[in-house]
């Protein structure tokens, strides 16, 4: 019941209560939030409007229905929010996760009900930390699924995820033209197993590959090209993962540096010819992620077929 207000000077994170209720809550400048399948905003301050909105109502329906709420400390998460094990497996690792990758904390606790909803980072934040987290599954802790074959392993939902259709960080650059401002970096398949992908708004088209989706493998299929790296990879991760990362860091150099180029270019370009230059260029990052991808798959094949169960190695002594 969530959702995620920005412009190029401000962030606000709204969320519902109910189907009437509603608060908004301005995220300081110095700050981050992570934010899973719960609610999450905390203390509201109802005398503060330069940082909270709220449903005119809201006091009056926590009044009427009894809820036990001190208004001078409402806490909205804890008055229209769950506190079930569910959530405790499912919502409250991934914050964890995401403000130990954050902010360096090593002693909260993953099942914790009282994670804070507005943190401070230990360094300046990146695009690359953004996309960390949001492909993460608990590297480097017990409850990766990855490196455990455990019941710790598969405790707790991980942020990135099998099931995982896309992904994608909305970046507002500010100063820059309101044409060339926004980015939208796309993640097709499991985020953990694929790489973002820079769209220009201002563009008119997409790579045709971005334009076939079916329920069943299309090696059309912009989806399908990730979506099979992901697959070859699970199947003999010890082996390829590797080989995944090298792809994943190739393709993040390459695009980074092209997003230089064709924010330079752009800006002595304006109307009709800036959004067929957005475009073009869009497409052309499109397509440097599906080569390398499927530059990957080949490689991948190819090694497959010397990790067969039917392989047989014959005895040096022999």
């Amino acid at each position: 019941n969530g959702v995620l207000f920005s412009d190029e000077d401000e962030v606000g994170e709204f969320e519902s209560g109910s189907g009437h209720h509603w608060v908004a809550h301005r995220i300081p400048d110095d700050c981050y939030a992570v934010v899973a399948n719960q609610l999450a905003i905390q203390k509201v301050d109802l005398d503060d409007p330069d940082n909270f909105m709220y449903s005119k109502d809201i006091v009056q329906f926590v009044y009427q229905n009894h809820f036990e709420v001190d208004f001078d400390n409402f806490n909205f998460r804890n008055v229209f929010g769950t506190h079930e094990y569910s959530d405790e497996i499912y919502s409250t690792p991934r914050v964890w996760y995401g403000q130990k990758y954050l902010s360096g904390d090593n002693d909260q606790d993953p099942m914790s009900e009282e994670l804070p909803f507005i943190r401070k980072a230990n360094r300046l934040l990146h695009l690359d930390d953004i996309a960390y987290v949001l492909g993460s599954h608990y590297q480097n802790t017990p409850y990766d699924p990855l490196n455990n074959d455990n019941a710790d392993g598969h405790k707790f939902r991980p942020i990135s995820l099998a099931a995982t259709q896309e992904s994608h960080i909305l970046q507002i650059r500010s100063g820059m033209p309101v044409d060339v401002r926004g980015i939208q970096w796309l993640a097709m398949g499991v985020t953990a197993q694929s790489s973002y992908i820079p769209f220009y708004p201002a563009a008119t088209d997409v790579h045709p590959a971005y334009k076939v989706g079916s329920e069943t493998y299309d090696d059309k299929s912009a989806y399908w090209v990730y979506k099979l790296a992901g697959v070859l990879v699970d199947a003999h991760y010890k082996e390829f993962g590797k080989m995944l990362k090298d792809t994943q860091k190739e393709v993040a150099i390459l695009l980074n540096n092209k997003v230089h180029e064709i924010d330079a270019k752009a800006l002595t370009l304006s109307g009709q010819e800036l959004r067929d230059y957005l475009t073009t260029e869009s497409i052309a990052c499109q397509q440097i992620g599906l080569d390398k991808y499927n530059e990957l798959i080949a490689k991948l094949i190819t090694a497959s077929t010397a990790l067969s169960p039917l392989s047989f190695k014959v005895d040096v002594n022999l």
